[in-house]
């Protein structure tokens, strides 16, 4: 569990990152109606253990893995030759695109070691084909894992 731990670790420091970054702008922090992408989602994880465990891992890499073609959309669009150039926001973004890619393989990695790689990738499969449904329908609000 030594790798849920960094990666927890990482996100608070993004989070630190991305609060500084709009404190400096001024920008309120203000509380969004979650997205129901990731609840619809893990409504397909099983109810029993191990198989639960798997699912909602397997779960959390597929948001990991959205979340990261977001940052790579976000870091070229504030490149200095994007369509709103802010260096700032390109090199966080930048770096958020790496991390959520490291993310996504962290959690299928602790798969194929707690379940093996063919459950893992049979199960990822299933779970791929519940998300790419998901993602045809319509949000009320984007977010960033939606």
């Amino acid at each position: 569990m030594i790798p849920l731990s960094a990666l927890a670790r990482e996100e608070l420091r993004h989070l630190e990152q991305v609060l500084a970054i709009l404190r400096r702008r001024q920008i309120v922090v203000r509380r969004l109606t979650p997205s129901a992408y990731a609840g619809r989602l893990v409504k397909v994880a099983r109810k029993n253990e191990p198989q639960r465990c798997l699912d909602l891992m397997l779960c959390a890499s597929l948001i990991e893995a959205r979340s990261c073609e977001r940052m790579k959309l976000l870091h070229a669009a504030f490149l200095p030759d994007g369509p709103a150039p802010d260096p700032e926001l390109s090199r966080l973004y930048g770096s958020l695109l790496a991390s959520e890619a490291r993310h996504h393989h962290t959690y299928v990695d602790m798969c194929n070691t707690l379940f093996g790689r063919d459950v893992t990738a049979a199960r990822l499969a299933e779970l791929s084909v519940h998300e790419a449904q998901i993602l045809t329908e319509p949000e009320a609000a984007v977010r960033m894992h939606s």
